[in-house]
């Protein structure tokens, strides 16, 4: 048995070469195994994303303009436009003068930019900070990804009821009745497939309005006088559905067709409001069957919940959670998990943000400026952009790898098997140990000495352990 020379580099070691050279699109693939799984189909007979998201542009198209206009540079500074409109939707740009000039330009009428400067603040086309407009991040997606269009329409339909003033001399309470009651009009519109009677809907609308009075009925209070009167009168009801139909159709959920006979008009649900309507009672669905029951729990604690499941059923409860709470709020705090000490949620929080896709993109390129988040946020918006996952890494540099490498195995360090650990060391994009070794060195992760001591166990090779343990000593001790 031959024995290595002193000054022999630790290179031509063949115990010391990795298994293989791998390329930089298996540097994220021990932290994260990600497969396909076919997402729920929409109803027979729905058209393509791509065909919904043409008529949503459609609907929107006024609003899109509007939108443009607005947040386009002008003047000297070549700044945002500056606005005063309030927080209520239904305030025009700033004013009559603010309008015609819009009008002008863009070849309007008065009346249609203050309506769809309306829709543009409901869709979410712009952002208002302070008295400067800016576009939003659905609207600079606006002309490549369906998936913001299609976001930006059910923000709409989400938003229909102050699309048009309510009923005058009807009480608040009668109204907020019949805003709660109508998702149930809209589901029984989509389960009849075809024009329902507009008699027959407001049956329903009475019966669930009926039904959400029993369900806040409470004790009476003998200190509080009952009200006098109901707050949705039956003979308003049909004021208000007329009112709910004509708002839905102005969004481009339903169309209200005129009287064929003596039993009235009838409504019908337009492709759009048929595909947003199933989106969201699968939305509810998938809610109520969160099957780890994460639902409640913080997005660290969700995240920790899902660490051992595989990744269609982690996918779902993804889904259930973020069904479960306004996205926004969602999206920052799957990002602060992601900022603490622990890999794994770090990796998984990033996971999560694929769930929700598009509306994280503006979060996820701020993340890019932070160390620790980096690569992870790289490999996110290169998926995002179309990159295929295989090839993503790609957009990695050396150095960012080895980082992600080093943080991929903290995470395996702390909630793997040593085998996981072992095998992770193939994962690397260098040739050889001495050579990861060097770079995670000079990489400079808070993480680099904890991750070589457990490799250095973990390994069942002698020579490739000491060589492990002696960079974790150099680490440690600030030696080269």
């Amino acid at each position: 048995m031959t024995s290595r020379k002193p000054d022999e580099p630790l290179a031509r070691n063949s115990r010391l070469r990795l298994v293989r050279p791998r390329s930089l699109a298996t540097a994220r693939r021990a932290a994260t195994t990600r497969r396909t799984r076919p997402a729920p189909r929409p109803p027979e007979g729905t058209p393509p994303r791509a065909e919904l998201a043409r008529q949503a542009r459609l609907v929107l198209a006024d609003a899109v303009r509007i939108a443009r206009w607005a947040a386009a540079p002008r003047g000297p500074q070549q700044g945002p436009r500056a606005v005063a409109a309030g927080p209520s939707a239904s305030a025009p740009l700033d004013g009559p003068a603010a309008a015609e000039r819009a009008a002008a330009d863009l070849g309007l009428t008065p009346g249609r930019v203050r309506a769809g400067w309306d829709r543009a603040r409901l869709a979410g086309l712009v952002e208002l900070h302070g008295a400067t407009v800016r576009p939003g991040w659905r609207l600079q997606a606006w002309d490549r990804d369906d998936s913001a269009v299609l976001r930006g329409w059910v923000a709409l339909l989400d938003a229909w009821s102050l699309v048009r003033p309510a009923p005058e001399g009807v009480a608040p309470g009668a109204v907020a009745e019949v805003v709660e009651a109508v998702p149930q009009v809209l589901s029984l519109l989509q389960l009849s497939q075809g024009p329902v009677l507009v008699p027959a809907l407001l049956d329903l609308l009475g019966q669930r309005v009926d039904e959400l009075r029993e369900e806040r009925c409470e004790v009476p209070d003998e200190n509080v006088p009952a009200p006098e009167a109901p707050p949705a009168p039956a003979e308003r009801l049909p004021a208000l559905l007329d009112w709910a139909l004509e708002g839905l159709a102005e969004v481009g959920a339903l169309t209200l067709d005129p009287a064929a006979g003596p039993e009235g008009r009838h409504a019908t649900l337009t492709p759009l409001g048929n595909w947003a309507v199933w989106v969201k009672l699968e939305q509810i669905c998938v809610a109520a069957q969160s099957p780890a029951g994460n639902i409640e729990q913080s997005a660290a604690d969700m995240l920790r919940g899902c660490a051992r499941l595989t990744p269609g059923p982690a996918r779902d409860e993804y889904r259930a959670w973020l069904a479960a709470r306004p996205l926004a709020g969602a999206v920052a705090e799957l990002l602060a998990a992601a900022r603490g000490e622990d890999a794994l949620l770090r990796g998984l929080a990033f996971e999560a943000l694929r769930v929700v896709g598009a509306p994280a993109e503006a979060e996820v390129r701020a993340a890019v400026a932070e160390p620790s988040l980096r690569p992870y946020a790289l490999l996110w918006l290169a998926e995002y952009d179309g990159t295929d996952p295989d090839d993503a890494p790609e957009v990695l540099t050396r150095e960012e790898a080895t980082w992600l490498w080093v943080d991929t195995a903290a995470a395996v360090a702390d909630h793997g098997e040593s085998e996981l650990l072992v095998r992770h060391l193939d994962s690397a994009v260098q040739g050889t140990v001495p050579a990861l070794l060097d770079e995670v060195r000079a990489v400079g992760h808070p993480r680099t000495v904890q991750v070589l001591v457990a490799l250095a166990a973990a390994h069942p090779d002698p020579a490739l352990a000491k060589a492990v343990r002696r960079a974790a000593f150099q680490v440690h001790t600030g030696g080269a």
